[in-house]
């Protein structure tokens, strides 16, 4: 078994036990070679084909998703093909590469309910609402050359509301996911608004355009039962809360077990880090979630980057990345070393230095 198909496998395992079901993409995306970022534009009908801007040539995309076939075969899991469309106007196909139909397989639990693979399948299929951007920049529409508060990306040129008939819809900000659902259960037309976060580098969702007398049905419904959502929101909390801390314990155990040589205390620090809900970080990847060595590893060089070398220094004199990680390679791999005990075979060094190059 090569290491390649090993951490297919660990990835689409954890994948299928938290959600019943694996995706390719899901899978590119916990091995590190497609970014949240590139997918959601993407998604989004700015990226033509996916392949194109993957962090490994088609060829290993290919590979990556035939190992996760066989594995999904062996395991006996449904299979159900999803044809991607983009989240515009048109509702355009989207494109993976030259052959599309690997891509677009879908591998199920059968062990579920009938009921709840048909809501997996259900929502893998549906078609997404068009995305509206909420730009922070000047801008005219290229068809009427008036401006907004929003418009929308059509052969890469912004449309404004008016022009895209989408003028009646009302702006309800994100922060209230009850009246959100519901205004959008209500509202037999609607976009999702996306704007540009400067720290994340990457659009993240801010509302939703919606139907107005949608939206005051759905504000009718959250008064009425606002008492009890609140309950409900005290528990899911809690219940986070012991989720988040039981698997900050198992990271820093994985980490621990990796790198013997390490302090308790720094390991269970790194995995408070790396494990941070929402927060992006490679614990919080299908990969870091099923505690796969490789991205374990990444969390533990993206500690001795900033901890034990002067890369932050080179970043802020204006060194470029992959210079700055050239320069501290060789302590980066004697920090590993040692914190190893020299316990690890060769195939672990092979995985720390792959770490040293792929971002955390």
């Amino acid at each position: 078994m090569t290491a390649l198909s090993t951490r297919v496998r660990v990835i689409a395992e954890e994948l299928v036990r938290r959600k019943g079901t694996v995706a390719p993409i899901d899978v590119l995306t916990g091995l590190g070679w497609l970014s949240a970022r590139t997918v959601e534009s993407w998604r989004q009908g700015r990226v033509p084909r996916l392949d194109a801007v993957a962090a490994v040539p088609p060829e290993r995309l290919a590979e990556a998703v035939g190992l996760l076939r066989e594995w999904a075969s062996a395991r006996g899991l449904h299979s159900s093909e999803v044809d991607y469309v983009a989240a515009t106007l048109d509702a355009r196909p989207l494109r993976f590469g030259d052959d599309d139909r690997p891509f677009r397989t879908h591998w199920t639990d059968p062990d579920l309910s009938p009921a709840r693979r048909a809501r997996i399948e259900a929502k893998a299929k549906a078609v997404p609402d068009p995305v509206a951007l909420r730009p922070d920049k000047r801008w005219h529409c290229s068809l009427c050359r008036e401006t907004g508060d929003f418009h929308f990306v059509e052969d890469d040129l912004p449309v404004c509301l008016a022009c895209a008939d989408m003028d009646h819809l009302v702006f309800l900000p994100s922060g209230d996911a009850a009246l959100t659902r519901r205004a959008r259960a209500a509202s037999g037309l609607a976009a999702v608004v996306m704007t540009w976060h400067k720290p994340r580098k990457r659009f993240i969702r801010c509302g939703t355009l919606v139907e107005r007398a949608a939206l005051e049905t759905a504000e009718e419904q959250c008064l009425a039962d606002e008492d009890a959502r609140e309950r409900r929101r005290v528990r899911d909390r809690a219940r986070r809360e012991l989720q988040d801390l039981a698997f900050t314990a198992a990271f820093a155990d994985r980490i621990a077990e990796l790198f013997p040589g390490l302090a308790a205390a720094r390991a269970q620090a790194i995995a408070e880090h790396a494990s941070v809900r929402s927060s992006g970080r490679v614990g919080r990847s299908a990969a870091g979630q099923a505690l796969d060595e490789h991205a374990v590893t990444l969390a533990v060089v993206a500690a001795i980057r900033h901890e034990e070398t002067d890369y932050d220094a080179m970043l802020m004199a204006g060194v470029p990345r992959a210079v700055a990680r050239e320069r501290i390679r060789e302590t980066v791999d004697a920090v590993l070393t040692r914190w190893r005990q020299a316990t690890l075979d060769g195939d672990a060094d092979q995985v720390s230095q792959s770490a040293v190059d792929s971002p955390a």
